[in-house]
C-alpha cells in the first residue's frame, strides 16, 4: 500500500481541477492560476507549508515564542519545457523571538531544510534555494 494516495478530477472547465488525498477535502487547482493556484503554485505552497510546520514545532519545543510566522517565496522557472523551477528565494518572517533568539530561529530553519521537510527533499538536488530570515 502506498504512503500517500491523492486524486484529481477535471471540473469540466478549461484546465481546472479539484484534488486532494482520497477521502479528504479537495483543493481547487487552475492551470492558468487565475481562478485558483496553479500546480506550480501548489508546489511552492507545499514547500512553504512544510517548512512552516517544522519551524513552528521546533521553536515551540525550544520554548521560543512564536506570535506569527509567514513564508514568502519567489521562484524562477526555466524558459523551455518542462519549465521546472531553477531557483527559489524564501523569506521566513517570524514575530515573537527576540534578536537574542535569532540563532534558535536559524537553527529551526536549517533543521527543516536539511532534515525534516519532505517537500524540500522531494525537489531536485540542483535547485538553488536561498532562505532569508526576518524577525519582524
Amino acid at each position: 500500500m502506498a504512503d500517500k494516495h491523492v486524486k484529481v478530477r477535471w471540473t469540466g472547465e478549461g484546465d481546472r481541477f479539484a484534488g486532494g488525498h482520497v477521502g479528504g477535502p479537495a483543493t481547487a487547482v487552475d492551470g492558468a492560476g487565475s481562478a485558483a493556484p496553479s500546480p506550480m503554485d501548489m508546489v511552492l505552497v507545499g514547500l512553504a507549508s512544510c517548512m512552516g510546520i517544522d519551524i513552528v514545532m521546533i521553536l515551540q519545543k525550544g520554548r521560543v515564542p512564536v506570535e506569527d510566522l509567514d513564508i514568502e517565496i519567489e521562484a524562477d522557472r526555466a524558459t523551455d519545457p518542462p519549465r521546472r523551477f531553477t531557483s527559489v528565494s524564501m523569506t521566513v518572517r517570524v514575530v515573537g523571538p527576540s534578536e537574542e533568539q535569532r540563532s534558535k530561529v536559524e537553527r529551526a530553519v536549517a533543521l527543516s531544510r536539511d532534515t525534516y521537510c519532505s517537500v524540500f527533499h522531494s525537489l531536485r538536488e540542483d535547485l538553488d534555494v536561498r532562505i532569508h530570515i526576518d524577525l519582524g
